[in-house]
């Protein structure tokens, strides 16, 4: 153990885990990792819980309640997934006191189908909300043209967002103005706005994946250049906009009124190409204020091998616009890549999710009772 964890933690970046399932929380692994490995928090999205629910037997026992009563497919998996996070949360209520509210989190997606919807979302998050009905949950919401307006909406009725699948810099604008916009309506609500959070989830090693194949088939070495760089400067830009953001007099009003920052948090932080360090998005985006969620993989090797040397985004913004620019200069369209990451990463959950509902449908017959 380096203790690079520890350091993380000082810098004032908060470990989350990108992960759950509910063996992680019967063995103890989770109040384990919370100890030993300085996890502050949980992540969960319908990919982790499609893959947490079709192995092994965890939730074996609880499925054949479920079919016992005859409970239709999707709300067998709000009971499943919304009873992990409940436990989960839980676990994490101690970090959740002892940090005012900060962490301790445990966050949970809506309905991945309703993603380009306003209405339905913000009726789901009320929804999860209610079900979980733990302080320390935050509500999954994704940063669509349609989660937008759903964001401000659910924010303004007190309830803590996570804001997910964030990937360009004016959508991430976009995502801090609906949080500012909710505060602004919770307070006009006469709502507590110290018992209200959110992170911005600014997604990061997809960027580096979708412009590198682009760099790739181009083949010059001013393309082989560029490699590897896009993904950090593109979050480090965004740490720019935060700060510019929550530094307004706009925030500085809702700040008086007892308003919390919306922490920018690193997502999608595991490397995918092996040239690189596999650390990369650990060392490379420590700034206060921050939440970095972490696969389990990632984490250990941060643990075991991670370089903390203090703030590495402070005094990068020049370099992080160059390295941008140097990637359209070559004809790479950092609009169109966003755009297209936004639409997979909806298109991704929503296969995940439909994965999640053929397995668990098949588990409910499998361990439906023989008729009396």
């Amino acid at each position: 153990m380096t203790d690079a964890l520890k350091r993380l933690s000082e810098e004032g970046v908060a470990i989350w885990l990108d992960d759950l399932s509910r063996k992680r929380i019967t063995s103890g692994n989770l109040a384990e990792l919370i100890d030993q490995q300085h996890v502050v928090g949980v992540t969960t999205n319908p990919s982790i819980f499609q893959k947490a629910i079709s192995q092994g037997d965890g939730y074996d026992q609880q499925l054949s309640d479920l079919a016992s009563r005859k409970v239709t497919v999707e709300e067998a998996i709000r009971m499943i997934t919304t009873a992990d996070v409940r436990d989960a949360a839980d676990i994490l209520r101690p970090v959740f006191d002892a940090t005012g509210g900060q962490d301790g989190r445990v966050s949970i997606e809506v309905d991945p189908r309703l993603a380009h919807h306003t209405k339905p979302t913000v009726a789901e998050a009320k929804q999860l909300a209610w079900l979980v009905d733990r302080p320390n949950t935050l509500i999954k919401i994704p940063a669509t043209m349609g989660g937008l307006p759903a964001i401000g909406e659910v924010i303004g009725h007190g309830i803590s967002v996570n804001v997910t699948l964030i990937f360009s810099l004016e959508r991430y604008r976009q995502v801090m103005d609906a949080y500012l916009s909710g505060l602004e309506k919770a307070k006009e609500r006469g709502l507590d706005l110290s018992k209200i959070h959110s992170v911005a989830s600014f997604f990061v090693s997809r960027v580096d994946t979708e412009i590198d194949k682009r760099l790739d088939a181009l083949g010059t070495d001013e393309a082989k250049a560029a490699r590897g760089k896009a993904g950090v400067a593109n979050a480090r830009l965004a740490y720019q906009a935060y700060e510019e953001v929550f530094s307004s007099e706009r925030w500085l009003a809702l700040e008086k009124a007892g308003a919390n920052k919306q922490r920018p948090l690193w997502a999608s932080t595991g490397v995918k190409d092996p040239a690189y360090k596999d650390t990369l998005y650990v060392d490379d985006l420590v700034a206060p204020n921050t939440v970095n969620t972490m696969p389990e993989a990632t984490l250990f090797a941060a643990d075991d091998h991670g370089e903390i040397t203090g703030n590495t985004i402070a005094g990068t913004y020049e370099q992080a616009r160059a390295d941008l620019d140097a990637v359209e200069k070559l004809g790479i369209s950092y609009d169109e890549v966003v755009q297209l990451l936004e639409d997979e990463g909806v298109e991704k959950f929503e296969a995940s999710w439909n994965d999640l509902l053929k397995s668990t449908e098949a588990e409910l017959q499998r361990l439906a009772p023989s008729e009396d």
